[in-house]
């Protein structure tokens, strides 16, 4: 058996680098560790950090092509990030006019959670922080 420790990054390949960019760090608060333009790739390779973890990868490369993402495929199905209120979440979302589904209820733990689409439709979950409240 493998000796696994932590996830180590998430690698995301984007269609439009700035507008994934911004995505990434105007809407989901993520900040760059570092940028590089690979010449001989005509591509990006942006490492992302949250809360001062790295955790995601954003690559650009010359037209990509696109993966299936509804109906659900075989694969990566989606990002999950956890937020302490999932009623602030939507709030900002809401003001920031980014389209999201209803809050939902986890049957299987009773947490709150709801999906939005970054800007190539990759299915982002945001799962409200679990509690004291949560446990008993």
């Amino acid at each position: 058996m493998l000796n696994l420790r932590k996830v180590h990054h998430i690698a995301i390949i984007c269609s439009d680098y700035k507008c994934s960019l911004e995505f990434y760090t105007q809407v989901l608060g993520m900040t760059v560790i570092a940028e590089h333009y690979r010449t001989a790739r005509q591509s990006y390779k942006t490492d992302l950090a949250l809360n001062g973890q790295y955790v995601i990868e954003l690559f650009s490369f010359p037209s990509p092509p696109h993966r299936v993402s509804r109906p659900e495929a075989t694969g990566l199905r989606h990002l999950a990030f956890e937020v302490d209120s999932l009623d602030d979440a939507i709030e900002e979302l809401d003001r920031l006019g980014i389209a999201h589904e209803d809050a939902r209820i986890d049957e299987y733990t009773g947490k709150r959670f709801t999906f939005l689409q970054d800007p190539d439709s990759l299915p982002i979950e945001l799962y409200e922080k679990e509690t004291n409240e949560n446990l008993g």
